[in-house]
């Protein structure tokens, strides 16, 4: 694991860059140009809901006072939602003191994720002997890999359908693959370019089909897909522990720690 300040200012911007086309799709706002950038779509798929920043050198000060803005500002929201932490935008001495720093204002730290990045392009055309796999163009594609999501991650699947309903970005400009196993919809993922690279979204299996490389198999689709469509070559994530093996075997490499806050 190689982390670095390089690593995660381009993992922030890439996660800013990606939620914002998310959350503007949605229909709502988002507020840069402050300490604390807010990329909240006021929806129940706490995925859409997202607080936080890209400059580095972050002091204890600096990271308490946006800390506290951010509770504030998730206790007068209904909705449930994340401020993102990429740690090594931390001092040194800020990143020793950021967990307690957090209980102080009433927040707590609910996951530790990784970024990731890699130059993996370009590489063979996947396919996988068990799957099929078909581009999201419908909205019955956007149900179920809404569905697929809220499944793999414990989600609420009428809320996860509501937050890609309609959605133009899903079916037109993302390139979103569902893997479909004897016609049985099993995995997803997106990919979608920003500033320059491709970043990768919403990965999921259906728990009774994971460890069969399902969710490899159409992850490496997306890419493939996307790379092809844009010339890019340079694949950017963030990843969860279970995840991160997976996206390693694609070639993508951890840059960063992030840790995702919340009441």
């Amino acid at each position: 694991m190689t982390v670095s300040r390089e690593g995660a200012e381009e993992s922030a911007r890439q996660l800013i860059g990606m939620w914002s086309a998310l959350v503007e799709d949605y229909g709502s706002a988002v507020r840069r140009g402050e300490p604390v950038t807010h990329i909240w779509a006021n929806t129940n798929f706490g995925f859409y809901n997202a607080l936080t920043f890209s400059d580095s050198e972050v002091g204890v000060t600096a990271l308490k006072e946006r800390f506290e803005h951010s509770a504030s500002f998730m206790r007068d929201n209904e909705h449930f939602g994340f401020l993102w932490i990429f740690e090594e935008l931390l001092s040194d001495q800020t990143r020793e003191q950021l967990d307690a720093l957090a209980v102080a204002a009433g927040l707590t730290r609910g996951t530790t994720c990784h970024g990731m990045a890699g130059d993996v392009l370009p590489f063979p055309e996947p396919s996988h002997p068990q799957l099929r796999f078909e581009r999201v163009r419908t909205q019955e594609h956007l149900d179920i890999y809404a569905s697929l999501n809220a499944r793999a991650y414990d989600l609420d699947v009428p809320t996860a359908q509501e937050a890609l309903h309609g959605s133009r970005l899903w079916r037109e400009i993302i390139h979103a693959y569902i893997g479909y196993f004897k016609d049985l919809p099993v995995c997803c993922a997106g990919c979608y370019p920003v500033e320059g690279r491709l970043f990768v979204v919403l990965v999921a299996a259906d728990p009774a089909y994971q460890r069969l490389g399902f969710g490899e198999a159409v992850t490496r689709k997306a890419i493939y897909e996307a790379g092809k469509a844009t010339g890019l070559t340079r694949v950017t994530l963030q990843a969860t522990d279970a995840g991160r093996p997976v996206y390693e075997r694609i070639g993508l490499q951890t840059t960063s720690r992030v840790g995702l806050f919340s009441l």
